[in-house]
Protein backbone atom coordinates (compact mmCIF):
# COMPACT_ATOMS: atom_id res chain seq x y z
CA UNK A 1 0.00 0.00 0.00
CA UNK A 2 1.69 3.49 -1.37
CA UNK A 3 1.81 6.48 1.35
CA UNK A 4 -0.63 8.26 -0.93
CA UNK A 5 -3.27 5.04 -0.02
CA UNK A 6 -1.99 5.24 3.25
CA UNK A 7 -3.34 8.68 4.26
CA UNK A 8 -6.39 8.16 2.10
CA UNK A 9 -7.46 5.00 4.31
CA UNK A 10 -6.22 7.01 7.77
CA UNK A 11 -9.17 9.61 6.62
CA UNK A 12 -11.55 7.05 5.84
CA UNK A 13 -10.88 5.55 9.17
CA UNK A 14 -11.20 8.19 10.90
CA UNK A 15 -14.68 8.85 9.04
CA UNK A 16 -15.75 5.15 10.10
CA UNK A 17 -14.65 5.37 13.70
CA UNK A 18 -16.30 8.62 14.47
CA UNK A 19 -20.02 7.26 13.46
CA UNK A 20 -18.78 4.21 16.32
CA UNK A 21 -18.08 7.11 18.79
CA UNK A 22 -21.30 8.28 17.82
CA UNK A 23 -23.12 5.09 18.61
CA UNK A 24 -21.07 2.96 20.86
CA UNK A 25 -24.20 1.04 21.58
CA UNK A 26 -23.10 -0.89 18.30
CA UNK A 27 -19.94 -2.17 20.65
CA UNK A 28 -22.24 -3.04 23.63
CA UNK A 29 -24.64 -4.82 21.36
CA UNK A 30 -22.17 -7.05 19.66
CA UNK A 31 -20.96 -8.05 23.11
CA UNK A 32 -25.04 -8.96 24.60
CA UNK A 33 -25.23 -11.97 22.66
CA UNK A 34 -21.60 -13.38 23.78
CA UNK A 35 -21.89 -12.77 27.27
CA UNK A 36 -25.05 -14.36 27.64
CA UNK A 37 -24.38 -17.49 25.83
CA UNK A 38 -21.15 -17.43 28.65
CA UNK A 39 -23.48 -16.49 31.25
CA UNK A 40 -26.02 -19.92 30.65
CA UNK A 41 -23.52 -21.96 29.62
CA UNK A 42 -21.27 -21.21 33.11
CA UNK A 43 -24.04 -20.91 35.29
CA UNK A 44 -26.88 -23.33 33.61
CA UNK A 45 -25.05 -25.96 31.60
CA UNK A 46 -21.50 -25.61 33.34
CA UNK A 47 -22.29 -28.00 35.96
CA UNK A 48 -23.41 -30.71 33.31
CA UNK A 49 -20.19 -30.57 31.17
CA UNK A 50 -16.94 -32.73 31.59
CA UNK A 51 -14.17 -30.63 30.62
CA UNK A 52 -11.71 -31.72 32.14
CA UNK A 53 -9.44 -29.95 35.46
CA UNK A 54 -10.18 -26.80 33.96
CA UNK A 55 -12.63 -24.70 35.69
CA UNK A 56 -15.37 -24.48 32.74
CA UNK A 57 -15.40 -20.52 32.10
CA UNK A 58 -11.80 -21.02 31.61
CA UNK A 59 -12.50 -23.93 28.88
CA UNK A 60 -15.36 -21.95 27.22
CA UNK A 61 -13.87 -18.55 26.74
CA UNK A 62 -11.90 -19.36 23.61
CA UNK A 63 -14.75 -20.36 21.52
CA UNK A 64 -17.39 -17.40 22.97
CA UNK A 65 -14.17 -14.81 22.00
CA UNK A 66 -14.49 -16.31 18.41
CA UNK A 67 -18.75 -15.97 18.70
CA UNK A 68 -17.89 -12.50 19.72
CA UNK A 69 -15.98 -11.60 16.58
CA UNK A 70 -18.65 -13.12 14.20
CA UNK A 71 -21.45 -11.19 15.48
CA UNK A 72 -19.71 -7.76 15.25
CA UNK A 73 -18.90 -8.36 11.89
CA UNK A 74 -22.68 -8.17 10.85
CA UNK A 75 -22.18 -4.55 11.57
CA UNK A 76 -19.23 -4.17 9.07
CA UNK A 77 -21.07 -5.67 6.43
CA UNK A 78 -24.30 -3.82 7.10
CA UNK A 79 -22.53 -0.33 7.87
CA UNK A 80 -20.60 -0.83 3.93
CA UNK A 81 -24.30 -1.87 2.64
CA UNK A 82 -25.59 1.48 3.69
CA UNK A 83 -22.45 2.86 2.25
CA UNK A 84 -23.38 1.82 -1.39
CA UNK A 85 -26.90 2.27 -1.41
CA UNK A 86 -26.40 6.14 -0.15
CA UNK A 87 -23.92 6.71 -2.74
CA UNK A 88 -20.82 7.87 -1.05
CA UNK A 89 -18.61 5.43 -2.75
CA UNK A 90 -19.67 6.99 -5.92
CA UNK A 91 -18.41 10.27 -4.26
CA UNK A 92 -15.18 8.83 -3.14
CA UNK A 93 -14.19 7.47 -6.43
CA UNK A 94 -14.50 10.79 -8.16
CA UNK A 95 -12.08 12.16 -5.47
CA UNK A 96 -8.45 11.29 -6.31
CA UNK A 97 -8.34 9.09 -3.47
CA UNK A 98 -6.94 5.49 -3.67
CA UNK A 99 -9.85 3.41 -4.74
CA UNK A 100 -9.13 0.64 -2.57
CA UNK A 101 -8.45 3.25 0.98
CA UNK A 102 -13.19 3.21 1.38
CA UNK A 103 -12.63 -0.40 2.10
CA UNK A 104 -10.06 -0.67 4.42
CA UNK A 105 -11.26 2.11 6.33
CA UNK A 106 -14.67 -0.09 7.17
CA UNK A 107 -12.20 -3.56 7.25
CA UNK A 108 -10.12 -1.36 9.80
CA UNK A 109 -12.95 -0.06 11.76
CA UNK A 110 -14.34 -3.53 12.20
CA UNK A 111 -11.09 -4.72 13.49
CA UNK A 112 -10.88 -1.79 16.18
CA UNK A 113 -15.00 -2.40 17.24
CA UNK A 114 -14.78 -6.14 17.76
CA UNK A 115 -11.49 -5.82 19.87
CA UNK A 116 -13.32 -3.49 21.85
CA UNK A 117 -15.58 -6.11 21.85
CA UNK A 118 -13.61 -9.37 22.83
CA UNK A 119 -12.25 -6.95 25.81
CA UNK A 120 -15.56 -6.09 27.49
CA UNK A 121 -16.13 -10.03 26.92
CA UNK A 122 -12.86 -10.51 28.63
CA UNK A 123 -13.72 -8.39 31.57
CA UNK A 124 -17.34 -9.94 32.13
CA UNK A 125 -15.41 -13.23 32.24
CA UNK A 126 -13.10 -12.18 34.33
CA UNK A 127 -15.71 -11.17 36.82
CA UNK A 128 -17.06 -14.51 36.43
CA UNK A 129 -14.07 -16.38 37.37
CA UNK A 130 -11.61 -17.20 34.70
CA UNK A 131 -8.14 -16.89 35.38
CA UNK A 132 -5.07 -17.30 33.29
CA UNK A 133 -1.58 -17.44 34.22
CA UNK A 134 -0.41 -16.48 30.48
CA UNK A 135 2.46 -13.91 30.41
CA UNK A 136 2.93 -11.16 27.72
CA UNK A 137 4.50 -13.50 24.71
CA UNK A 138 1.04 -15.47 25.41
CA UNK A 139 -1.72 -12.69 25.41
CA UNK A 140 0.47 -11.49 22.22
CA UNK A 141 -0.45 -14.75 20.61
CA UNK A 142 -3.87 -14.77 21.59
CA UNK A 143 -4.23 -11.03 20.16
CA UNK A 144 -2.47 -12.26 16.69
CA UNK A 145 -4.89 -15.17 16.55
CA UNK A 146 -8.14 -12.68 17.19
CA UNK A 147 -6.87 -10.27 15.04
CA UNK A 148 -6.36 -12.36 11.93
CA UNK A 149 -9.03 -14.17 12.60
CA UNK A 150 -11.20 -11.22 12.52
CA UNK A 151 -9.17 -9.35 9.42
CA UNK A 152 -10.53 -12.58 7.56
CA UNK A 153 -14.34 -12.65 8.41
CA UNK A 154 -14.37 -8.86 7.89
CA UNK A 155 -12.98 -9.25 4.40
CA UNK A 156 -16.15 -11.67 3.59
CA UNK A 157 -18.57 -9.11 5.54
CA UNK A 158 -16.91 -6.75 2.87
CA UNK A 159 -18.11 -9.02 -0.38
CA UNK A 160 -21.84 -9.61 1.70
CA UNK A 161 -21.87 -5.68 2.10
CA UNK A 162 -21.06 -5.60 -1.86
CA UNK A 163 -23.26 -8.53 -3.08
CA UNK A 164 -25.79 -7.72 -1.06
CA UNK A 165 -29.25 -6.92 -1.98
CA UNK A 166 -30.83 -5.37 0.95
CA UNK A 167 -30.06 -4.72 4.83
CA UNK A 168 -31.34 -8.33 5.83
CA UNK A 169 -28.79 -9.71 3.43
CA UNK A 170 -25.53 -7.26 4.34
CA UNK A 171 -25.84 -8.69 8.06
CA UNK A 172 -27.56 -12.08 7.66
CA UNK A 173 -24.08 -14.04 6.62
CA UNK A 174 -22.62 -13.92 9.66
CA UNK A 175 -25.34 -16.58 11.08
CA UNK A 176 -24.14 -19.26 10.01
CA UNK A 177 -20.52 -18.61 10.77
CA UNK A 178 -21.86 -17.64 14.53
CA UNK A 179 -23.18 -21.20 14.63
CA UNK A 180 -20.36 -22.96 13.11
CA UNK A 181 -18.24 -23.14 16.99
CA UNK A 182 -20.89 -24.89 18.21
CA UNK A 183 -19.92 -28.00 16.19
CA UNK A 184 -16.25 -27.32 17.79
CA UNK A 185 -14.20 -27.75 20.88
CA UNK A 186 -15.66 -24.52 21.55
CA UNK A 187 -18.44 -25.64 24.15
CA UNK A 188 -17.45 -29.74 24.46
CA UNK A 189 -14.84 -31.96 23.86
CA UNK A 190 -14.66 -33.72 20.36
CA UNK A 191 -14.25 -37.11 21.99
CA UNK A 192 -18.17 -37.59 22.54
CA UNK A 193 -19.36 -37.02 19.40
CA UNK A 194 -20.69 -39.26 17.04
CA UNK A 195 -18.11 -40.24 14.40
CA UNK A 196 -19.10 -38.13 11.35
CA UNK A 197 -19.61 -34.74 13.46
CA UNK A 198 -16.38 -35.15 15.27
CA UNK A 199 -14.42 -35.69 12.82
CA UNK A 200 -16.12 -32.42 10.83
CA UNK A 201 -15.33 -30.78 14.21
CA UNK A 202 -11.84 -31.57 14.20
CA UNK A 203 -11.51 -31.00 10.75
CA UNK A 204 -12.89 -26.96 10.82
CA UNK A 205 -10.92 -24.42 11.90
CA UNK A 206 -12.48 -22.98 14.41
CA UNK A 207 -11.05 -26.39 16.89
CA UNK A 208 -7.92 -25.88 15.97
CA UNK A 209 -7.90 -21.74 16.36
CA UNK A 210 -10.14 -22.68 20.03
CA UNK A 211 -7.48 -25.08 20.84
CA UNK A 212 -4.61 -22.71 20.26
CA UNK A 213 -6.02 -19.98 22.45
CA UNK A 214 -7.03 -22.40 25.07
CA UNK A 215 -3.62 -23.82 25.70
CA UNK A 216 -1.77 -19.70 25.20
CA UNK A 217 -4.34 -19.27 28.40
CA UNK A 218 -3.19 -22.84 30.18
CA UNK A 219 0.20 -21.33 29.45
CA UNK A 220 0.62 -25.68 27.25
CA UNK A 221 2.45 -25.83 24.65
CA UNK A 222 0.35 -24.89 21.55
CA UNK A 223 2.24 -27.99 18.97
CA UNK A 224 0.75 -28.11 15.30
CA UNK A 225 -2.37 -26.80 16.45
CA UNK A 226 -1.02 -22.96 16.06
CA UNK A 227 0.03 -23.47 12.79
CA UNK A 228 -2.82 -25.04 11.78
CA UNK A 229 -5.36 -22.24 13.29
CA UNK A 230 -2.63 -19.58 11.55
CA UNK A 231 -3.18 -21.48 8.14
CA UNK A 232 -7.05 -21.37 8.55
CA UNK A 233 -7.20 -17.61 9.04
CA UNK A 234 -4.22 -16.57 6.66
CA UNK A 235 -5.74 -18.46 3.78
CA UNK A 236 -9.02 -17.02 4.02
CA UNK A 237 -7.71 -13.81 4.43
CA UNK A 238 -6.05 -13.94 1.56
CA UNK A 239 -9.14 -15.91 -0.43
CA UNK A 240 -11.50 -13.28 1.05
CA UNK A 241 -9.02 -10.70 0.02
CA UNK A 242 -8.71 -11.11 -3.18
CA UNK A 243 -12.76 -11.78 -4.04
CA UNK A 244 -13.94 -8.33 -1.95
CA UNK A 245 -11.23 -6.40 -4.40
CA UNK A 246 -12.67 -8.40 -7.70
CA UNK A 247 -16.06 -7.78 -7.08
CA UNK A 248 -15.62 -4.33 -5.99
CA UNK A 249 -13.73 -3.67 -9.20
CA UNK A 250 -16.32 -5.10 -11.09
CA UNK A 251 -18.75 -2.89 -9.76
CA UNK A 252 -17.19 -0.08 -10.03
CA UNK A 253 -15.21 -0.74 -13.48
Amino acid sequence: MSTHAVGDTRTLLGRSLRHILRSPDTIVTTAITPVAMLLLFVYVFGGAIESGEEEYVDYLLPGILLITVASGIAYTSYRLFLDLKGGIFERFLSMPIARSAALWGHVLTSLVANLLSVGLVVLVALVMGFRTGAGVLAWLGVAGILVLFTLALTWLAVIAGLAAKSPDGAGGFAYPIIFLPFVSSAFVPTEGMPGPVRWFAEHQPVTSIVDTIRNLFAEQPVGDEAWIAVAWCTGLLVLAYAVAMRVYRRRFA
